[in-house]
């Protein structure tokens, strides 16, 4: 096959936002000049956006097919999330590894949940004397991470409550890291919180029980936290479903929906590492890594930072190239900068993913 000729992008790269010409050649880039080269666009080069929660192969029933998975995907690629964390999908989705055109992905596995204390479907759901077994065969099953279903309503207590005893959590998170996985969970009261932060959890979806002394455990244990800004968001919803059966439920929630910003902000404040996660398939639909980003910004995050968060800081937090030398092409090209108009992220002027640019608006 002929080889595909050089191509040039021109702008300002972000997270430095020198002004540099980004060459691709056989699908990676390189700084040195390359001559002949097409330029292909121009506008502010950010590396590719991350969805460090989302739920490809899921929907409100289980899982879902491949065709609808594959459409899943195509809209997060096309709304910029070139790389994406899987945060727990019913259905088998390691075929997607085998599509160049759809986004990367490090796949969770499947949720591990409390037998009958999750959404129907979803779920394996065990018994406390097996959840370390689940979790040493999903981080076999995954791509380097397990995801632990935390708290949940407890209908013999009308509220969030732990799903399992914190010895049960903490055999697995050892089996998970034994088998080479990092672990995050679900979590979205308080009471779950110190268990799985003190057994060494890496991650805490969510995080709205979180005070200042489990932030400070946060820190001290190098734990991340991916809030999902746009699911807490839905909080007065689950207060008002649940609110006639469970009225402690319902306060509860209200309470933690009032708090959740100054929560998030405190998290960040004292340097706990914040990721944005859609919640894609979840509660949002897929596409929406930029809602996200604006959520954090809305609760008092810095631009900058926000958009870091669902791009370079997350690549590289999940061990994946940003825009260096050698490194696969992809990125998102925008006509003015981002972090001066978030709008901008729904609009994007190019989506270059391992080298293929789409939806390009030419260059000169």
């Amino acid at each position: 096959m002929p080889s595909v000729p050089a191509q040039r992008f021109r702008g300002p790269i972000l997270p430095d936002g020198e002004a540099r010409d980004l060459y691709v050649v056989d699908g990676r880039i390189t700084y040195e000049p390359q001559a002949g080269a097409d330029t292909v666009a121009e506008g502010w080069i950010v590396p590719g956006l991350v969805d460090a929660h989302c739920h490809l192969g899921l929907d409100d029933f289980g899982a879902t097919d491949d065709a609808d998975t594959e459409q899943q995907a195509i809209a997060d690629r096309d709304g910029g999330a070139l790389l994406i964390r899987d945060a727990g999908s019913a259905a088998d989705t390691r075929w997607i590894h085998d599509r160049d055109d759809l986004p990367r992905l490090v796949r969770c596995g499947r949720h591990i949940a409390a037998t009958k204390r999750y959404i129907r479907g979803y779920a394996h759901e065990v018994e406390p004397a097996d959840l370390a077994t689940y979790a040493a065969q999903e981080a076999r099953n995954g791509d380097g991470w397990i995801k632990l279903v935390g708290d949940w309503i407890s209908r013999d207590e009308g509220d969030l409550a732990p799903s399992f005893p914190v010895e049960a959590f903490a055999d697995a998170i050892a089996a998970a890291h034994a088998n080479g996985a990092k672990v995050t969970a679900h979590c979205f009261g308080h009471g779950v919180l110190p268990g799985l932060i003190e057994a060494g959890i890496d991650c805490i979806e969510h995080g709205t029980g979180l005070t200042e002394d489990l932030i400070d455990a946060m820190v001290a244990h190098g734990t991340r936290l991916v809030p999902t800004v746009m699911q807490l968001d839905k909080f007065p919803e689950h207060a008002a479903a649940g609110g006639a059966k469970f009225p402690d439920y319902a306060s509860t929630m209200t309470d933690l929906y009032a708090r959740m910003p100054a929560t998030i902000m405190a998290a960040y404040d004292a340097g706990v590492p914040i990721y944005a996660g859609s919640d894609g398939g979840g509660i949002s639909r897929h596409g929406n890594i930029a809602g996200e980003i604006e959520a954090l910004v809305r609760i008092g995050m810095p631009a900058h930072d926000a958009l870091g968060a669902a791009s370079w800081r997350a690549r590289e937090w999940l061990g994946v190239d940003g825009l260096d030398e050698g490194a696969s092409a992809d990125f998102v090209v925008y006509d003015r900068n981002p972090v001066d108009d978030l709008s901008v992220l729904r609009t994007p002027t190019a989506i270059v993913l391992r080298g293929v640019a789409r939806g390009v608006s030419r260059g000169r």
